[in-house]
């Protein structure tokens, strides 16, 4: 569950439709900012999704039309992925897709039920390949994600994944000592270098190396595919105790790692943690950096959310929260969206999605199973200054996830939490 409660100031904020779900609020409307936009980067052509299907009767999803296979990109494995082709999610009802920013859902096998939350979701390299981390569940889909089956287990239940090259990919709990490497579908339990991880990055073309950060600030490298761990960089030199909550590292390139903590507000690092620089912009005091992710297509663009607790002391509306943008790897930040009660929510660390087909874009969610209110999906474009907002019952999206055939087609992770 995630609680307290934003609005873009000087956004545009659109309702974009509902998914059949009673208490659903719509976003209200802002006026127009003169804060400029990212420059985008875009790929090959993709082709068109397929129209949206109807709604469901309250209570439940839409159904999401079957989209038309993506035309050919310039990467050869995204050309090879296919757009679903098929209306309803079979073998599982923790994963769901949309090709309409969550107005529609896909239904899915069956209701989730009691708590369970499914944090990791990533879209392979191989072609149609998606794996799911939903309880201590290793999901698997080999058809873009129209059926689903269960192919291992993991040491934890709340675990988040990343993508690595070909058919591996990682795993660990958030801020905890869980940490798995996933090949083919085979979960192996690996040795951490640090009790309590609070980010990965795996390299986008050796297989083998990854880097992880710990909450107490080091930053550690494999080599050999998760058996050894090596300390890399220094801590950055924050002074005081330290309360850290993220490290966010490049995708493109992992001497690159934004640090997210308490109080100190976010660092960045060019040089895999040789030399680390104080970001601005969070707060003209002191800041809480909860998370930061760099765009996985220009490493110019990177995301932050937190709170300003000069604005948050002065009982700004706002409450000092606030999702912060970067166009210069993180060195500076600027505020593009803030909290406003009763429209638009941020929490203590709000799950932040960039696209990977437009730099500009960003996805942001906040759910809730209290009073049954469902999930908000945002989509914040900082070309536009648009906020728009959908609605779905369930109780919150834990993951995000884009088809490699089409960024325009998302996969949701389902949480479900009934505590009496």
């Amino acid at each position: 569950m995630r609680s307290s409660a934003l609005f873009a100031v000087g956004l545009v904020v659109v309702a974009c439709g509902s998914s059949n779900s009673d208490g659903g609020g719509s976003g209200g409307t802002g006026g127009t900012t003169t804060d400029s936009g990212v420059d985008s980067s875009t790929g090959g052509t993709a082709g068109s999704g397929g129209s949206a299907g109807s709604a469901g009767t309250a209570g439940s999803a839409g159904a999401a039309g079957a989209p038309v296979d993506a035309g050919t990109d310039g990467d050869a494995a995204a050309a090879a992925w296919h757009l679903p082709q098929c209306t309803t999610v079979s073998g599982t009802s923790a994963v769901t897709f949309t090709s309409d920013d969550g107005a529609t859902l896909a239904p899915v096998s069956g209701v989730l039920t009691g708590t369970v939350y499914t944090r990791g979701l990533v879209a392979l390299e191989v072609p149609n390949v998606l794996l799911a981390a939903s309880g201590s569940n290793l999901l698997r889909s080999e058809d873009a994600g129209c059926t689903w089956s269960v192919v291992d287990s993991l040491p934890s239940s709340i675990m988040t994944l990343n993508r690595g090259v070909g058919d591996r990919a990682w795993g660990f709990q958030d801020n905890d000592a869980a940490l798995v490497r996933i090949d083919a579908g085979t979960a192996t339990q690996l040795k951490e270098p640090v009790p309590n991880i609070i980010g990965f990055g795996a390299d986008p073309k050796n297989a083998d190396r990854a880097r992880l950060g710990g909450s107490d600030g080091t930053l550690w490298e494999t080599t050999d595919a998760g058996v050894t761990w090596s300390p890399v960089g220094s801590k950055p030199s924050t002074g005081g105790n330290l309360l850290a909550y993220r490290f966010g590292f490049d995708p493109q390139d992992l001497d690159h790692v934004l640090f997210g903590a308490a109080t100190i507000g976010a660092w960045v690092t060019f040089d895999g943690g040789k030399l680390w620089k104080k970001s601005t912009g969070l707060s003209t005091g002191n800041a809480n950096a909860f998370e930061v992710i760099v765009s996985p297509i220009d490493s110019n663009v990177v995301w932050a959310e937190g709170i300003d607790m000069v604005e948050n002391l002065a009982n700004a509306k706002s409450e000092g929260r606030h999702i912060y943008l970067s166009t210069d790897g993180g060195q500076s930040f600027t505020k593009v969206v803030d909290h406003d009660p009763g429209t638009v929510t941020l929490t203590n660390g709000v799950l932040l999605a960039p696209s990977p087909a437009d730099a500009n874009v960003v996805y942001f969610e906040f759910g809730t199973y209290f009073q049954a209110y469902g999930t908000d999906i945002f989509k914040f474009d900082a070309a536009g200054k648009n906020l728009t907002q959908t609605h779905n019952a369930y109780d919150d999206v834990s993951a995000i996830a884009f088809s490699p055939a089409d960024a325009k087609l998302l996969y949701f992770g389902i949480t479900s939490e009934q505590i009496n």
